[in-house]
């Protein structure tokens, strides 16, 4: 099993595949069990699991300053 990877709302990944508008660059807007991710070229907002959303990450463009933070328990 996969360790799950920290995502924070703000995120901006690189994918394996593009989009069929030519980006492969997607904005995270909605975290769950479900990601909620905007296309950076054209827009378009898409809602998928989790699992596979982490499987087509291939790397982070840019993440919130939050991301670089340790969390405070």
């Amino acid at each position: 099993m996969r360790p799950v990877v920290k995502l924070y709302v703000g995120d901006v990944v690189q994918t394996r595949k593009t989009h069929p508008c030519g980006s492969d660059r997607w904005k995270v807007e909605r975290l769950g069990a479900d990601i909620g991710i905007r296309c950076e070229g054209c827009g378009r907002y898409v809602l998928m699991d989790r699992v596979k959303f982490e499987r087509r990450i291939r790397r982070f463009i840019s993440r919130p300053p939050e991301a670089a933070q340790p969390r405070q328990e």
